[in-house]
């Protein structure tokens, strides 16, 4: 969510915050600010809204002289967005300046204590409590400070903090929220993720919960809270700025969208060795994997609607129990869990809070677990018993693409992995699903080259105001991801529902020009969904249909049909979701929408 980044070495601080922060834009934010250590002390500029307004207010950086600082964009948790609640936050004395990613817990009580000690406090945020706590510790050294920080507050953060004292170095933490260092030559940095910094190094490190950092230009120290310095494996960045960059596109979205093909290759083709399933250096063996008795499938947003699909494949190929649980829900549901349950966690960032949580809990009662992520460092990644990358590169938009699409391939992957060791399908059929997603990229590149057709049917309903979006056992989990990309890019109301369901209730909402988008590709339950067309068309809703190439039936009953390539069943989710994933796009950009940051939305949700 929240976006840090800092700097320091021998060039102007300003500018580069600015760059950083640029490059953070799409974890989602409200406004912006940059605290930068000059000749008359720590200088703090900040402004509600978007970047460009900051970087108007201090003349792109050059308005303020000084070769260290730190940058921040807010989400609002705390408070309102506003100029006075956004951060670098300064303490009463103006000796610290603060900038934090995350939720303090106790922030109420230590406020409360602090302004009996004589603080004041000018804004509404949890993040105040912290620069006055410095001020209140501080007694020469910011290391004794920082712990004494650590020890008192309660919640998550991560944490860049400037000392007026210390002209030449600053320090950092990071508890919960991601925190990386990247290290350069004669100049160094901190950044809540890679893309901030990585057009000046790709060496970094990945800091663990407690761990500090004490930056100079000409070194980086870490140590933990009894002083003991930490040695770090450098990690190297292997993959460049254009990945990151928009590379033509008039959207981050579009961009991932068109690299989905390179993506899902990239994401497969590692793992397939002699026609068979190979994971990386996953210890899942056959032993355990007899022995599972539920696959616990735990996520949030698009993510959780990959486990939907997921739930469906590994319980027909596997004969497995599994049940999809949303993260946020899990570990207060007093899950059933022991040695033999299989927890599946996926996120793309691998820092989603709610997901981090329901680990831990998972590993608490017992259970193995397994995450899908994209991210590698990232805390779910370093924390789970096994990690299956998914290869995606970085996803900028916050509306993901790509990191579900490589998350379904994942998924796929996972059950056909189960089966293989567990000889619950022939070889044969191995074969055949292997061939299928050997397929798959050039069947989604050939969906992405008649984008034309999908944007037109979008021309025709931009300004719906509402969506109902149908279908069937896997249909009906790709409906939930359709369903959310148009809510979240084009704020229009959508909802999904399994079509069996109509009769339920959800028909009473049909009336003349309501949109349906029907999905039609699961071959069994084919003249199912004609049936459930024609009861939404008698009573006049619109209805954009997705079917298989070859049953041109259907165009008898919808009014607009989109084909996808034949394909498997167990592969046909990842094209199905292509066609709807650039309707959603089309329908945001006629709106004139801003597509990559939709409002109050963040790409790495890193609060409960």
């Amino acid at each position: 969510m929240c976006g840090i980044v800092g700097y320091v070495g021998n060039k102007q601080a300003a500018p580069f915050l600015l760059e950083g922060l640029s490059k953070l834009e799409y974890r989602g934010y409200d406004s912006a600010g940059v605290a930068v250590m000059t000749d008359e002390g720590i200088v703090v500029k900040k402004k509600k809204g978007r970047l460009a307004g900051l970087s108007e207010m201090i003349d792109g950086g050059n308005a303020i002289r000084g070769t260290m600082g730190i940058g921040h964009t807010r989400w609002a948790t705390h408070g309102e967005p506003s100029d006075t609640n956004s951060h670098p936050h300064l303490s009463n004395s103006g000796r610290f300046a603060v900038v934090h990613n995350g939720i303090i817990e106790n922030y109420l009580r230590l406020r409360d204590y602090l302004t009996k000690k004589g603080f004041e406090f000018i804004s509404e945020t949890d993040t105040e409590v912290i620069a006055h706590l410095f001020e209140y510790y501080y007694k020469g050294d910011i290391i004794d400070a920082m712990i004494k920080v650590i020890n008192k507050v309660e919640g998550s953060y991560a944490l860049g903090v400037l000392c007026a004292d210390d002209p030449d170095s600053f320090i950092a933490v990071r508890k919960e929220s991601p925190l990386i260092v990247g290290l350069g030559e004669g100049e160094n940095f901190i950044a809540s993720d890679i893309p901030a910094i990585l057009s000046h190094t790709k060496n970094v490190y990945f800091l663990e919960n407690n761990e500090i950092v004490i930056l100079k230009k000409n070194q980086v120290k870490i140590i933990n809270t009894d002083r003991e310095e930490i040695s770090k494996e450098v990690y190297v960045v292997d993959w460049d700025v254009s990945a990151a960059e928009k590379g033509g596109y008039e959207h981050f979205m579009f961009k991932e969208i068109m690299e989905q093909p390179r993506a899902i290759a990239d994401t497969v083709s590692p793992r397939i060795k002699d026609g068979r399933i190979v994971l990386d250096d996953i210890m899942l063996t056959a032993d355990y994997i007899r022995n599972i008795n539920k696959v616990y499938i735990v996520a949030c947003g698009s993510a959780y609607h990959v486990g939907v699909v997921g739930k469906y494949v590994i319980e027909q190929m596997n004969r497995i129990p599994v049940e999809v649980m949303v993260a946020s829900e899990f570990r207060y549901c007093s899950p059933i869990i022991d040695e033999h349950t299989l927890v599946v966690l996926i996120s793309q960032s691998g820092e989603t809070a709610d997901t981090i949580e329901a680990m831990r809990e998972a590993k608490r009662l017992g259970s193995r677990t397994f995450a899908i992520v994209n991210a590698v460092g990232s805390t779910i990644a370093r924390e789970a018993d096994d990690v299956l990358y998914t290869w995606a590169g970085p996803e900028i938009a916050v509306a993901t693409t790509k990191a579900y699409s490589t998350q379904l391939t994942a998924i796929y992957m996972l059950s056909l992995y189960f089966a293989q060791e567990l000889d619950t399908i022939s070889p044969e059929l191995l074969r055949k699903y292997i061939n299928a997603l050997n397929a798959l990229p050039d069947k989604i590149a050939g969906i992405v080259e008649n984008k034309a057709d999908i944007q037109y049917i979008a021309s025709q309903y931009y300004s719906a105001k509402s969506v109902f979006f149908i279908g069937r056992t896997f249909d009906y989990a790709v409906a939930l991801e359709g369903s959310l990309k148009l809510k979240e890019i084009s704020y229009i109301h959508s909802e999904a529902y399994a079509a069996g369901e109509l009769k339920h209730g959800t028909i009473a909402l049909m009336e003349e020009g309501t949109v349906v988008v029907a999905l039609c590709t699961v071959k069994k339950l084919f003249d199912k969904m004609l049936s459930n067309i024609k009861e939404v068309k008698a009573r006049g809703a619109v209805v954009i249909a997705i079917a298989e190439e070859g049953h041109t039936e259907i165009e008898k009953e919808a009014d607009h049909v989109i084909y996808v390539p034949k394909c498997d069943d167990l592969t046909m989710p990842s094209e199905v979701v292509v066609p709807l994933q650039l309707f959603s796009y089309y329908v945001a950009s006629l709106k004139g929408l801003d597509i990559d940051k939709p409002r109050n939305l963040a790409k790495s949700v890193t609060v409960e």
